[in-house]
């Protein structure tokens, strides 16, 4: 068996190309609504909960997985790590599939660069008026912990586990827009406007997660675009095409 973390949107581009070998092939999703998006596929079996280091290790054991390709997004440190040490301690493969940055070399006087929370306190403390995040429910407890004065717009998935996290967490229903990514250039403008923002907090979620249309709409609009960056990844086995993630596990008869 072959195991896949797919938290991203390539996650229907994986299980295409890996159809074509095999269907024996373990899927894990953070949430039912990943899942759903995947059944398309021939796959052995589907698990839609998060799991941590224990849970993915008896996942790997339960199906024999062979090979892990986490595929988890390029923030999501705490699922590479757990998939990190439990491929090494049930002695199974680990792959590295990485979506590629595209905001790294690009510079302007609105382009602002963290690297921590503590980082964009400081920053946002600076900012007079409203703040769009766009960087997805699982950092919004981190923005709150921050206790800014700035009204802050929260972008989230539209799934009722999200709307109920955030709710609980004291978000008005107000300082919420529910909905699927990624954003064109037109609509990400249009929230902009809507909510008079003067500074959108984002990731480098790459091409795919619509990175460069929320660059050119905030600097467009010249309000400020706050960046937290990645951190570095020295992993081996590292891929950054899905074809090439696809080809490895095949040359190594994972697949």
């Amino acid at each position: 068996m072959v195991g896949f973390i797919l938290g991203t949107s390539e996650g229907k581009e994986f299980l295409s190309l890996a159809n074509k070998y095999t269907d024996k092939i373990i899927v894990s999703t953070a949430t039912s609504y990943g899942g759903e998006l995947l059944k398309e596929y021939k796959i052995h079996h589907l698990n839609t909960e998060p799991l941590d280091k224990e849970g993915l290790k008896k996942l790997i054991n339960k199906f024999n997985i062979k090979a892990l390709v986490d595929a988890s997004h390029p923030y999501a440190k705490e699922v590479s790590k757990n998939a990190r040490e439990a491929c090494k301690e049930a002695n199974t493969h680990y792959v590295r599939y990485e979506r590629p940055g595209v905001l790294q070399v690009i510079e302007d006087r609105r382009i602002m660069r963290v690297t921590s929370y503590e980082e964009l306190e400081n920053i946002l403390n600076k900012i007079d008026g409203n703040i769009l995040n766009t960087t997805g429910s699982r950092n919004v407890k981190k923005i709150m912990n921050l206790n800014i004065k700035n009204r802050i717009i929260h972008r989230v998935l539209p799934s009722k586990e999200v709307m109920d996290e955030l709710i609980t967490m004291g978000i008005k229903p107000e300082d919420i827009v529910a909905i699927k990514g990624p954003i064109g250039y037109s609509l990400n403008k249009a929230f902009i406007e809507e909510y008079n923002a003067k500074a959108v907090i984002t990731k480098d979620s790459g091409i795919q997660g619509g990175a460069l249309e929320k660059l050119n709409a905030a600097l467009d609009s010249d309000i400020d675009l706050i960046i937290i960056e990645r951190e570095e990844n020295k992993n081996n086995n590292i891929f950054t095409k899905e074809e090439d993630v696809i080809s490895y596990l095949k040359e190594n008869n994972f697949i």
